[in-house]
């Protein structure tokens, strides 16, 4: 595989600061293939038979990090990476969690791999949480998550670590700004007029 050719941006960024919609976003105004890291999770509560509910994920996602160490997510979704890759499309990950998987995505993808952290205010994020359709959070939920991420599942480096960075604190129109213009910038190329 050219690594140089293809481009992987990685979204980073706790619960509920807009990662998915930066993602939207991305994929809606530039060619690229999304792999989603929290559905290695959702996949395995599946496979368990268990309801799709936070405290299953919580508990589905320690698991496989205690059998398979902290960057099993970036183990079981890198053969689907590098098959975009290799077919020539650029990749956007929606949710790199820990710094193993970052560590082990750029032990492969080197220099081809870009962090976009996306940044918002606790108030909007247990504002957003708490009125999302699929698994709503609690003001307690949100606080115990984050912890848990912080604490437990090194969270924290990739997220100070990034070399973009979005602030989600205002209109869908000022992230969609903000998103396309560093995408724009990592691609060196003009934002698509076929929003």
């Amino acid at each position: 595989m050219d690594q140089t050719a293809r481009t992987v941006i990685a979204l980073v960024g706790m619960a509920g600061c807009g990662k998915s919609q930066v993602a939207d976003i991305i994929t809606a105004r530039f060619a690229f293939e999304k792999v989603y890291f929290g559905g290695v999770v959702i996949d395995e509560v599946k496979r368990r038979g268990l309801d799709i509910t936070p405290q299953n994920e919580a508990l589905v996602r320690v698991e496989l990090r205690k059998q398979f160490g902290m960057g099993v997510m970036a183990d079981k979704s890198l053969p689907h990476i590098l098959e975009h890759l290799n077919n020539g499309h650029n990749v956007l990950i929606d949710g790199l969690y820990s710094y193993s998987e970052q560590k082990a995505l750029l032990g492969t993808l080197g220099d081809a791999m870009k962090i976009i952290a996306v940044h918002s205010n606790m108030d909007l994020r247990i504002k957003r949480l708490g009125t999302r359709r699929d698994r709503p959070l609690t003001p307690d939920e949100i606080l115990e998550r984050d912890t848990s991420e912080i604490e437990n599942l090194e969270k924290g480096p990739p997220i100070a670590m990034a070399k973009f960075h979005i602030t989600n604190n205002g209109s869908v129109e000022e992230l969609e700004a903000a998103a396309v213009g560093i995408v724009s910038e990592i691609l060196q190329t003009e934002p698509s007029q076929n929003a």
